[in-house]
C-alpha cells in the first residue's frame, strides 16, 4: 500500500491506438498516446490500481499507480526529497504562503 502524500508517477491512456489519427507516422499510430504525471499521491492506493495525484501545479488527475519516488530518467541523481517543496517554501516566505502565490 503506497500511502497518501507519496510522491508517484500515474499514467493514463488518451487515445488508443485504433482513436490515433490516421496522418501519423504508421509506427506513431500503432501505439497509444499515453500521459505520464508526477504528483502526491491524494488517497491510499496500490501500485498498478487507479489513483489520484495532485500536480505541483495544483491539478487533479487520476490514472494508473506506477511508481512511487519516480526517478528523472535524465540520470542526473537520485531524487532527493527535501528538494520537492523549494519552491513552495520560497513561496510561503516570500509572499506569505500559496493563496498569496
Amino acid at each position: 500500500m503506497v500511502k497518501q502524500g507519496s510522491w508517484v508517477s500515474i499514467t493514463r491512456t488518451i487515445l488508443t491506438a485504433q482513436e490515433r489519427t490516421a496522418s501519423l507516422p504508421e509506427d506513431t499510430s500503432a501505439v497509444p498516446f499515453v500521459m505520464w504525471v508526477k504528483g502526491y499521491l491524494v488517497e491510499d492506493a496500490e501500485i498498478g490500481q487507479p489513483a489520484k495525484v495532485r500536480t505541483k501545479t495544483g491539478r487533479i488527475e487520476e490514472g494508473i499507480l506506477e511508481e512511487v519516488n519516480p526517478q528523472y530518467e535524465l540520470n542526473y541523481g537520485n531524487l532527493v526529497p527535501e528538494l520537492l517543496s523549494i519552491g513552495d517554501d520560497a513561496r510561503a516566505i516570500l509572499f506569505g504562503g500559496e493563496d498569496n502565490a
